[in-house]
């Protein structure tokens, strides 16, 4: 299945969902408890396509791999033209990976590694380059209060954490725009700028006339960082001088947070008007990772108890699920044996289902659930184990991200697979 969306219509809301590329705010009900994000909602609000199983079994005959969890559970749900980047696949074209990171805290938390591990993935099945963009100058201009300075030392800091996910290193480019954007890059972001038009970006985001002209350019900067002509030299090791239309044919697939869509969205309908056309990016949107506290909620740096943080010791990672973590158990042992719990609003067990990969194994906790066999402690303990073995493996591989290693991924060169990363196998799941 495509989709691990919980079954039944969403309730009728007092207060709509509110989403954009800076905050999220769920739908309430008429006594202001928050619901749960209706995904199919954005998605015909933005005139997106939902990832179906046809989608699916193209992209297993096309890539030989079954496709991610996320992808057969739902998690990443959404797309525009990702059958095209199987097209361009299956016919041996070039394409690129884009995706980002506005940096606004020293440790990212697991909501932000998801996007990444995810990328990582499509790297390997794809072979292809990787540009990530770190958005630190954004991040400064849209928080009161962060420095330019400040806001490019998490900017390093996060690009030691997004390198620990395990990236080829052959193969990733990984940029600070305050250290980067210049040259190139910036000659598109000036010749896009003059395709948009305020009123465009008004729509989009939402600006008005007490909007700084930061704010409102920053968008150029976000969009082109998918033009292939913004890094001549990750393409050849004899770069040319000039940005040239043979580069601007290379097509660019953007996994992101559906949040990010209206930058876009803005870009696929300028792309074609730039000196140097360059295909319409292609997009995979993943839905927001729960809070602990459950449903309507999104994890958040600013909230230390909303999120699993990828600095958390196993002792805070326990404590956190055992306090914070919503459960869809009874009030009672003897009413959760005798009616069991609801694994569609369990935050443990919802974190299962993003770490564990079996699907058969998926499908038996959560009956075992519902009919009560089991406990929601018994829950939280298999969560609480994964999560603390997950954040384990990340950690030590953290301790050898060296200023060396860094400086390796930040050095722009020609990207090219090195092999040395590895596969799953291409049987069923």
């Amino acid at each position: 299945m495509a989709s691990s969306e919980p079954q039944g219509a969403h309730p009728e809301a007092a207060q709509e969902q509110q989403i954009d590329p800076w905050s999220v705010g769920a739908a309430t009900d008429a006594e202001g408890n928050a619901l749960s994000f209706d995904y199919v909602k954005i998605s015909q609000k933005w005139n997106t396509s939902l990832v179906d199983d046809a989608l699916l079994e193209r992209f297993q005959k096309v890539t030989g791999h079954a496709p991610h969890r996320w992808m057969r559970r739902g998690l990443f749900f959404s797309h525009r033209d990702f059958d095209k980047i199987l097209d361009r696949y299956e016919k041996g074209e070039k394409f690129f990976l884009y995706t980002g990171r506005g940096p606004s805290s020293g440790s990212m938390h697991i909501g932000h590694t998801i996007p990444f591990e995810f990328t990582k993935w499509l790297q390997q099945v794809f072979k292809a380059p990787c540009v990530i963009m770190l958005t630190d100058d954004e991040k400064s201009m849209f928080k009161d209060g962060l420095s330019l300075e400040a806001a490019h030392d998490l900017a390093l800091d996060n690009a030691k954490d997004i390198i620990s996910v395990g990236f080829d290193p052959k193969n990733t480019f990984i940029f600070s725009d305050i250290e980067y954007v210049g040259g190139h890059i910036l000659m598109n972001a000036w010749e896009f700028s003059k395709t948009v038009t305020f009123n465009q970006v008004r729509g989009a985001f939402g600006f008005d006339g007490s909007t700084h002209t930061g704010k409102i350019f920053f968008p150029a900067i976000q969009c082109v960082a998918a033009f292939a002509t913004s890094y001549p030299e990750l393409w050849s090791d004899t770069p040319p001088k000039d940005r040239s239309k043979e580069t601007a044919k290379m097509a660019c697939l953007i996994p992101m947070g559906i949040d990010q869509d209206p930058y876009f969205r803005l870009l696929r309908d300028n792309s074609h008007r730039m000196p140097r056309p360059s295909p319409k990016p292609a997009l995979i949107h993943s839905k927001f990772l729960t809070a602990l506290q459950g449903v309507g909620g999104k994890m958040s740096s600013s909230d230390p108890n909303s999120a699993v943080f990828m600095d958390d010791t196993p002792n805070q990672i326990k404590k956190k699920i055992n306090k914070h973590a919503f459960s869809g158990g009874r009030e009672t042992l003897e009413d959760h044996r005798k009616y069991g719990g609801n694994p569609d609003v369990d935050v443990a067990y919802q974190y299962i289902t993003y770490f564990e990969d079996d699907d058969e194994k998926i499908a038996q906790i959560a009956t075992d659930y519902r009919a009560g066999k089991i406990l929601t402690g018994e829950m939280k303990k298999m969560c609480i184990e994964m999560l603390q073995e997950y954040v384990a493996g990340y950690q030590a591989r953290r301790k050898e991200v060296t200023d060396e290693v860094l400086r390796a991924y930040m050095t722009p060169r020609r990207l090219e697979p090195s092999g040395s990363t590895t596969l799953p196998d291409r049987s069923e799941s």
